[in-house]
């Protein structure tokens, strides 16, 4: 059954079918993103796999993410013709939401290493190295604004318009399927091992769980910058295979465990827990719409948690 999110306002322009809209939001990623990518590798930020060259490097990745939101917004505004409302970006307490996901996000992410260094995987070491270096602190904030930037950006494109597109073209499980293979195509490269790219479609039902849930994107861009920025900055240690050459902002990790347990060259985000803690709070999420639902209250655009 078809069904709303976000917002009532019917589109005045074109609705692409269910089916082609996760080719279209690939194709606008494409578009949009291959450009900077060849030109951030010929100025030598970047090397061949576009992996960055230092911190600047994971800054400027960040920052080119810019782009994919432009191709986003003029996608919904001249071709779709419907407001930034109808994509999820509701104005009601956006800030306090995003703060409120960011807190989240932040202690997904501690649970997580917490949870691989008791199990043996991490050896501790120093403590608060990033602060022997107000250069180290400095670029710890800059990446704060690029992980708001590029995480933002994607819930925006994914969890936003994406979701909120199948859903009004088709139903509620095509969305959070075609959502979640659209997601981890995008992340998938050759050679990348399986229990990421779990990771990464789990991650997307979980987030999908839970702007239906809020019926904003607001608390889900937040959750994902808090998430990403301090497994970048918080343990020294990789996010989604990058590595930000800074100094753990709280305690350096050294892995020392299986691959299956820290993630390896892919950070936390590889690891087994990851994919554990994500299944589970993607269900209580998913039981929590469901249980609203079942019980009469508003699952309408013009129900809203926080």
């Amino acid at each position: 059954m078809k069904q709303m999110i976000f917002s009532d306002e019917p589109a005045r322009g074109w609705i692409a079918p269910s089916i082609a809209a996760p080719f279209i939001c690939i194709l606008l990623v494409a578009i949009s993103l291959l450009p900077t990518d060849f030109l951030l590798e010929g100025l030598g930020f970047t090397d061949a796999n576009g992996s960055p060259k230092g911190t600047m490097g994971l800054f400027l990745i960040l920052a080119s993410f810019i782009a994919m939101g432009m191709a986003i917004f003029a996608w919904v505004r001249w071709v779709e013709k419907r407001s930034l409302e109808s994509i999820g970006l509701r104005g009601e307490q956006g800030f306090k939401k995003f703060l409120v996901g960011l807190a989240v996000g932040i202690g997904f992410m501690g649970a997580i290493v917490a949870a691989i260094a008791l199990s043996g995987g991490y050896r501790v070491g120093d403590l608060f190295p990033a602060f022997a270096s107000p250069a180290a602190l400095g670029w710890i904030i800059l990446l704060l604004a690029g992980f708001t930037l590029q995480a933002s950006i994607e819930e925006i494109a994914f969890r936003g318009w994406l979701f909120s597109t199948i859903m009004r073209r088709w139903n509620v499980p095509a969305a959070y399927i075609l959502t979640g293979a659209a997601f981890t195509f995008l992340h998938f490269s050759p050679g990348k091992p399986l229990l990421p790219l779990a990771m990464t479609f789990v991650f997307s039902i979980f987030a999908c769980a839970w702007v239906q849930r809020s019926n904003s994107v607001w608390g889900v861009m937040g959750w994902h910058t808090g998430w990403n920025w301090f497994g970048a900055t918080g343990f020294d240690v990789p996010i989604t295979g990058l590595d930000s050459g800074l100094p753990a902002l709280l305690v350096k990790m050294v892995p020392v465990g299986p691959a299956w347990l820290t993630g390896a060259g892919e950070g936390p985000e590889g690891s087994v827990f990851t994919v554990a803690l994500l299944t589970v709070a993607g269900l209580v999420l998913l039981w929590l719409a469901r249980s609203r639902e079942q019980d009469g209250i508003d699952p309408s655009p013009s129900g809203q948690q926080p």
